[in-house]
């Protein structure tokens, strides 16, 4: 089994979320930067030409982060579960998850991609530059929004860090980097954050 490597927060989510798992496989590094992944060579391992990529010890490949973190959740019964151990928190997990992404994520990463991001991607996305002002708002209001349901919860889908911690983390903490930083006005994400930035697998 090996693990498709690269810079970015894709592959740092799931890095982080093996860390939490207590799982380590061997790392192939990919240059993201030197866009290795649209070349042939990864495209066979990957054919949507991102990372990161999971390839198990029969050759099958698995791609998109939170499938590769469910697999691992999966065989790694050794640790707790960071999707949920009933049918309900599992669900409440996936609904997290699918929230974040869908309404932070994605358009936080569009938003870079467009702009800041704009001389990397150009050649490789359709980008939409006028486009990436109004997804980073669009963002920053999800996550007013979701810092208004947390109150005081310790994790996002409630007591127990989950995948929806650790996915809005890597990509937060990636944001903040790329001028879309988290209003200190979000003052329950911002104590959350601080707390997951503190955990170990934070450094994976």
């Amino acid at each position: 089994m090996k693990f498709y490597n690269s810079v970015g927060p894709n592959p740092r989510m799931v890095r982080m979320f093996m860390a939490e798992k207590g799982f380590d496989v061997p790392k192939v590094e990919v240059d993201l930067r030197g866009g290795e992944n649209r070349k042939d060579a990864y495209l066979k391992v990957n054919p949507s030409g991102q990372c990161p990529a999971l390839e198990l010890d029969d050759g099958t490949v698995l791609a998109e982060i939170t499938a590769i973190c469910e697999y691992i959740d999966e065989i790694k019964k050794d640790t707790p579960s960071l999707i949920g151990d009933t049918a309900e928190e599992r669900a409440k997990t996936r609904m997290w998850v699918r929230r974040i992404d869908l309404n932070i994520v994605e358009p936080a990463a569009n938003g870079f991609r467009f702009s800041a991001g704009l001389k990397m991607f150009q050649d490789r996305i359709h980008c939409i530059p006028q486009a990436a002002d109004d997804l980073k708002a669009s963002a920053q209001k999800k996550l007013t929004w979701l810092d208004g349901l947390m109150g005081s919860n310790p994790f996002v889908a409630g007591s127990k860090l989950t995948l929806a911690d650790v996915f809005l983390f890597a990509f937060l903490d990636f944001m903040g980097n790329v001028g879309q930083p988290l209003s200190p006005d979000c003052k329950n994400l911002t104590a959350w954050f601080g707390r997951m930035k503190a955990r170990p697998s934070a450094a994976a």
